[in-house]
């Protein structure tokens, strides 16, 4: 049993506790919360205990992991504290809003021979694995371009908190949403090259009116382009084409897939949870009987393209990523 606490009891530190109840190997017994009176009765109905400070569940040895679901800005710091103490640590996306910040935390916690999985849960979308084994397999021939979209209208429900910060959410809907593209994008061709974005702010809000969009060159020859919208329902889509065909991405359990000369052919998935699936490999991870599926080469890819698009925002040219002259 890996007993754990949770930092942060918001929408999605609550989702994270109740995913742990259908993994048996964790057990999340304490949490961290600043509005702690807030969240009593969700601590009580999950047996969670409230703790002072993650200072303090850091000391106590009986905790074995951390989850982190804090603002992103906390969690250089808070992933650092944990390898330093110990802890196996799983920590939501984005990991950081720099790459050089992800490298540090993941260099902590191979020092200190300590697991550190990332929350990028639609990796483990059953429509977005078929994707990666027919584009890996050769189905769709060469590959050419991939185009995607995520929108999420949960914004119009934030009229403060730090979601609504520039400095914890920098280029509008690219760091909530978007960010799940960029990375389903890694997944697929690897490290990007260079990025062009743009960021249109209609209106500041509360809730923003705000569109980003990015052009994107891979190193591997392959152009992509990503758009997300933070003020209209949820849409996602990633569309990868071939010299053989293509196959689209529409939610986490449909794809089409289209080839020269037939119908398009829909394909339909069982559905999974998918916060479930990724804490079940953050305890492999930590078993060791399997890596983390969202590796850090790929983190750190993701990170790299995201940051060269904030700049790219700023300074209107398009931006060479870090990973491309590793």
């Amino acid at each position: 049993m890996i007993n754990c606490a949770i930092a942060g009891l918001g929408r999605w530190g609550r989702a994270l506790v109740e995913a742990a109840r259908n993994e048996p190997r964790l057990r999340i017994t304490s949490a961290v919360e600043p509005d702690i009176a807030g969240a009593a009765s969700f601590c009580a109905a999950h047996g969670l205990s409230p703790a002072a400070s993650l200072d303090a569940v850091l000391a106590d040895p009986a905790i074995d992991a951390v989850l982190l679901a804090t603002p992103h800005s906390l969690h250089k710091g808070q992933v650092i504290a944990a390898a330093r103490a110990g802890k196996q640590v799983f920590c939501e996306k984005p990991l950081a809003l720099r790459r050089s910040d992800a490298a540090e935390m993941f260099a902590a916690c191979r020092s200190a021979g300590v697991t550190l999985a990332v929350g990028h849960n639609r990796r483990f979308w059953p429509s977005m694995q078929a994707l990666r084994a027919i584009t890996a397999n050769g189905e769709l021939g060469t590959i050419l371009h991939v185009e995607g979209h995520n929108s999420n209208e949960n914004s119009q429900g934030i009229t403060q908190g730090w979601r609504l910060s520039p400095g914890e959410s920098p280029g509008g809907g690219l760091t909530g949403a978007g960010l799940h593209v960029l990375d389903g994008f890694v997944s697929l061709l690897g490290p990007a090259r260079q990025v062009y974005a743009t960021l249109h702010e209609r209106e500041a809000g509360p809730p923003p009116l705000d569109t980003a969009t990015l052009a994107i060159e891979f190193v591997n020859g392959v152009s992509a382009t990503l758009a997300t919208i933070r003020a209209t329902p949820f849409y996602w889509r990633v569309h990868v084409f071939g010299t053989k065909g293509s196959a689209e991405v529409l939610d986490e359990t449909t794809m089409v897939l289209r080839t020269s000369g037939a119908a398009p052919a829909t394909r339909r998935y069982p559905a999974v949870d998918t916060l479930a699936a990724e804490l079940a490999a953050f305890a492999d991870a930590i078993a060791g009987t399997q890596p983390f599926p969202v590796p850090e080469a790929d983190v750190l890819a993701t990170l790299a393209a995201f940051e060269a698009a904030l700049q790219s925002m700023q300074s209107g040219h398009p931006v060479a990523c870090h990973t491309a002259y590793q």
